[in-house]
C-alpha cells in the first residue's frame, strides 16, 4: 500500500499545519478585538487621579456588540468611562483613541461656571452635578466657560484632571463625540498589578 503524499512529505505536513494555526489564532484576535474585548494603554494626565500613563486598560466591548447585533446604538451610562475613537484623527498624527468620562446626553445643557460642572435636562430643569455617583474620583475645581446644549446622537465628556488644561475634552476643543465613534467602556485596569480595578 503507497503512503499519502502528505505521509511521504512529512516536513510540509508540519508548515501547512504551523500556518493554519497562525490563520487561526490571527482569525480568533480579531473576532475577539471585535466584538468582546479591547485592550488600550493610557497616555497623558487628562484621567489623573484616576488613571496615569502607563495604565493598561481592557475595554468591554459586548454591550457595544449587542447593540449593534439588535439594530440599535450603544449608549454608555452617564459617569462611565469610555474608550473611543477620537473624531478629529487624522493619519500620523497621534491619540486615534482616548478615554474620557461620560458627562451628557443628546438635548442636554451642560455648563461650566465658577468651577463647576453642571447638567441640565428636562428631568432636573434646576440643574445637577453629574460627578455625584463618581466616589469623588474627578479632579475639581474644572477650568472653563461652556455654556452648551449636546447635539443628538453625540455624547458630551470630560477627562477627570479638569483644572488647567490637563485635559483636551469635550469643554476644550475636542468637541461632543459621535455614538458610532465609542469602542466602549472600560472594565478592567490590568496594570500595573498592584492598582488592578473595575470601573
Amino acid at each position: 500500500m503507497n503512503a499519502s503524499f502528505m505521509q511521504r512529505h512529512q516536513g510540509l505536513k508540519d508548515v501547512i499545519g504551523l500556518i493554519v494555526f497562525v490563520i487561526c489564532v490571527a482569525i480568533g484576535t480579531i473576532f475577539i478585538n471585535t466584538f468582546i474585548f479591547r485592550t488600550f494603554s493610557v497616555v497623558g494626565p487628562s484621567m489623573e487621579k484616576t488613571m496615569y500613563t502607563g495604565d493598561r486598560l481592557i475595554v468591554n466591548r459586548l454591550p457595544v456588540t449587542a447593540a449593534q447585533l439588535g439594530n440599535k446604538t450603544y449608549v454608555p451610562g452617564r459617569g462611565q468611562v469610555i474608550v473611543f475613537k477620537n473624531p478629529n484623527f487624522t493619519i500620523g498624527s497621534a491619540d486615534e483613541y482616548i478615554v474620557k468620562r461620560v458627562i451628557g446626553f443628546p438635548g442636554e445643557r451642560i455648563t461650566v461656571k465658577d468651577g463647576k460642572i453642571t447638567v441640565y435636562n428636562s428631568a432636573n430643569q434646576q440643574g445637577f452635578n453629574p460627578d455625584d455617583n463618581n466616589h469623588g474620583e474627578p479632579g475639581s475645581p474644572t477650568s472653563g466657560d461652556v455654556d452648551t446644549t449636546v447635539p443628538e446622537g453625540t455624547l458630551f465628556v470630560a477627562g477627570d484632571h479638569r483644572e488647567g488644561n490637563f485635559s483636551l475634552d469635550s469643554r476644550s476643543g475636542l468637541g461632543t463625540i459621535p455614538f458610532y465613534d465609542v469602542i466602549g467602556p472600560v472594565g478592567v485596569r490590568i496594570w500595573p498589578l498592584e492598582k488592578i480595578r473595575t470601573f
